[in-house]
């Protein structure tokens, strides 16, 4: 109850018809004196004139603009800077994209949502103002240790939203400031169990891991994260130096690499064209030798019909010709007999020859009765008839 002085009675009964009047309205508009807000408030005790609620200079007009009654910004005891809660003038015009906690008697009532609100003086209170757009925040740089035991620098920037106004509220003192820390853990988190190597490049892979942490633990307050970024990533300076031998060494052995596969591949297309070259000298030299044998056997050929038909020829003149041509037979092999006896004493072979050797008469007679034998076996086997079988 109100402790209101006993000279003071009939304004306070004025004041209390005119707050009936308005928890009877509802929803209606209604309108007071100045004179009633100010009898009311002066007779207010601190537990209900508190510092979030009625405002007696602008209860003047009730369709006052929200936009007048934010105030200043002030530090809210996190290193940051929040604004004041608007007060209750009845009638109130929530913009877009915000969400109002309304308590009444110091619980919670409802969420105002965009758009035109009516709130009963005195027992409601706008005790929240939550944004719903989406929020970057800047997460400052930190020290974090990677699994191989090398300290990095990083910093990042967070962006979430509020999904759920009651959660934000209450589930959590300052979101803001509750989801920046664990960002900031869940990231040393990850790093701890990365490497240097993959935490360079795997960066996507560590910013969804952190959103995916972030959001496990936010959702009791309301809170979802859409996007994680890491900004910059600082290794300590003797890693630098080292990774920048690595990379040197690196292409120095991918150099050597190339210039070896180059030497290599010389040499094979020098060896490939060796085997080529020989292949082809070979295909030629065997069409060589086979031509030349063909060009040898044609020849060997073309000499011995040749001589068929001179041997041929020499028959016919012996068989036709009788004593003339046993004449021309003997002139024939005493001038070979000559030749050869010619040719034999020009080498210095050692041979054994007849005795009369000398005499060339003598020689010729015992060629030319060995043909004549010849000639006459060869008559009788022609003329010989065949034996019956």
């Amino acid at each position: 109850m109100l402790a209101i002085p006993l000279s003071s009675s009939s304004s306070l009964l004025a004041s209390r018809a005119a707050e009936r009047a308005i928890v009877a309205a509802g929803r209606r508009t209604a309108v007071l004196p100045s004179a009633v807000y100010n009898n009311i408030a002066s007779h207010s005790t601190p537990a209900v004139a508190n510092s979030r609620a009625y405002n007696a200079q602008s209860a003047g007009s009730s369709f006052g603009s929200s936009s007048s009654i934010w105030g200043s910004d002030e530090d809210n005891g996190n290193g940051r800077h929040a604004r004041t809660l608007p007060a209750n003038t009845i009638i109130k015009f929530v913009p877009q994209q915000e969400a109002w906690i309304v308590e009444r008697m110091g619980r919670f009532n409802r969420i105002l949502e965009p758009g035109l609100a009516i709130l009963y003086p005195f027992i409601d209170s706008i005790r929240y103002v939550k944004s719903l757009k989406e929020v970057a925040v800047e997460i400052p740089a930190q020290s974090a240790i990677t699994h191989d035991n090398v300290t990095l620098e990083l910093d990042g920037v967070l962006y979430f939203r509020v999904v759920d106004p009651y959660k934000a509220s209450y589930g959590v003192e300052n979101a803001e400031f509750a989801i920046m820390q664990l960002a900031q853990t869940t990231m040393r988190a990850e790093i701890g169990q990365m490497t240097l190597d993959r935490t360079l490049a795997e960066r996507s892979h560590l910013n969804q891991a952190i959103i995916k942490a972030i959001n496990e633990a936010a959702h009791e307050w309301g809170i979802k994260c859409l996007r994680y970024e890491i900004r910059d990533i600082h290794p300590p300076e003797n890693v630098v130096a080292a990774m920048h031998q690595m990379v040197g060494a690196e292409r120095r052995k991918r150099a050597e690499i190339l210039e070896s596969e180059g030497a290599r591949q010389a040499s094979i297309n020098v060896a490939e064209g060796r085997k080529q070259s020989a292949i082809l000298e070979s295909e030629a030299v065997k069409l060589r030798q086979i031509n030349h044998a063909s060009g040898e056997a044609e020849a060997i050929l073309l000499r011995a019909q040749a001589n068929a038909q001179s041997i041929e020829r020499i028959a016919h003149a012996i068989q036709h010709n009788g004593a003339t041509g046993q004449d021309a037979v003997a002139l024939s092999v005493a001038e070979k007999y000559i030749d050869a006896f010619a040719n034999l004493a020009k080498e210095g072979t050692t041979v054994v020859v007849p005795s009369n050797v000398a005499d060339v008469s003598g020689m010729v007679t015992q060629m030319m009765s060995v043909f004549k034998a010849v000639g006459d076996g060869q008559k009788k086997v022609s003329h010989t008839p065949p034996r019956a079988t």
